[in-house]
């Protein structure tokens, strides 16, 4: 599986799984709706294509560059991991488990987020950085699970 494919698998794993334990949210039912949680009941069928109530969810390898497609105000909650990559077994690297590093989260604004577009002549989705005034607020909320 490419790496962008198993962070997104991820993201997807913790977005349902999370309102089985927090039962005021729920996944958000509109295909690529945002944000990816939601409040329970807030929407007809759970279905928002753009709300400014709930929680945008994504999934990383690396501690930090995390990209969104917009900049917006909004609640971002970042699943930090370690796993292998396609690569390792090629390279030598044994087997490791998957562990979840860190998690964090908090409510950007606009200027949390530094838009990176894209030019004329390019066929990439456009996007958008956390930016360190971003970064550092989200490690106020910082949840270690594991030791790397």
């Amino acid at each position: 599986m490419m790496p962008a494919n198993f962070s997104s698998m991820v993201g997807e794993f913790m977005i349902s799984n999370i309102p089985k334990y927090c039962s005021n949210l729920v996944k958000n039912q509109y295909h690529n709706g945002h944000p990816d949680l939601i409040l329970a009941g807030m929407v007809p069928k759970n279905s928002a294509q753009h709300s400014h109530i709930g929680i945008e969810v994504k999934a990383s390898r690396y501690q930090s560059g995390w990209q969104g497609h917009n900049s917006e105000d909004t609640w971002l909650m970042v699943f930090v991991f370690d796993s292998n990559r396609p690569s390792d077994a090629v390279q030598g690297i044994e087997p490791k488990p998957f562990c979840f590093f860190k998690v964090v989260g908090a409510s950007l604004t606009k200027n949390d987020w530094s838009f990176s577009g894209r030019s004329e002549i390019s066929r990439r989705t456009i996007t958008a950085s956390v930016t360190k005034s971003g970064y550092s607020g989200m490690h106020l909320n910082e949840i270690r699970t594991c030791v790397l």
